[in-house]
Order: C-alpha cells, then structure tokens, then sequence
C-alpha cells in the first residue's frame, strides 16, 4: 500500500502562485508514475499533469502548460505542483496520485487539497 497526503492548498488572488506538495509513504518503489488531478464543483475530476517515476519525463494538460510544473524530490518522497499565473478556473480540489508499475490506471490517491483562486 502507498499512502499519498497532499498540502499546500489554500485562498489565493488571480496572478498568484501557490506550491502543492504530496508526500508519499508506504510501498513506493513498486510507483513508475505519479500525478496531479483536480476537480471543480460540479464537474468531473480531471488531469493535470504527471511524472514519470524512470526517467521524468513530464505531462500536462493543455489548460496549465506554461503556468504549472510538476516535480519530484526522491530524498524526500515527496511530488510537487508549482502553479504560477493561477486564475479563478483553477479554482477546485487537487489530488496526488501514484501509479503501480504494470497498471493501466492510477493505483493510489490522496484525500486531495482545496485551492481557491479569487479574481
């Protein structure tokens, strides 16, 4: 098992920067991949970018591209979302996630973590 606890969220004003960190526990060397979701009231959780866990390569949704970067400290086993520009539409609950080795969907989530973009 991995358990994943996100921080960092919070009130925020458009323009501002906020960082989110997930610390990750457990078995998590059987991970090859790890991610951020978020999901708004009223809409479907959706992704935001990720990391892989061999060689980091990255991946982001189009809507952050340029304004987020997803990052990882393997000391700390710990997995990080920098977001600069942030707007109101970024307004919603951030989740961690990490992914076994061999699976074809995210194995582990976090409890996620409110961010609040006011314009």
């Amino acid at each position: 098992q991995v358990q994943l606890v996100e921080s960092g969220g919070g009130l925020v004003q458009s323009g501002d920067s906020l960082r989110l960190a997930c610390a990750a526990s457990g078995r998590t060397f059987s991970n090859d991949r790890m991610g951020w979701f978020r999901q708004a009231p009223g809409k479907e959780r959706e992704f935001v970018a990720a990391i892989s866990l061999i060689d980091s390569n990255t991946r982001y949704a189009d809507s952050v591209k340029g304004r987020f970067t997803i990052s990882r400290d393997n000391a700390k086993n710990t997995l990080y979302l920098q977001m600069n520009s942030l707007k109101p539409e970024d307004t919603a609950v951030y989740y961690c996630a990490a992914k076994k080795g061999g699976s074809i969907r995210y194995d582990y989530w976090g409890q996620g973590t409110q961010v609040t973009v006011s314009s």
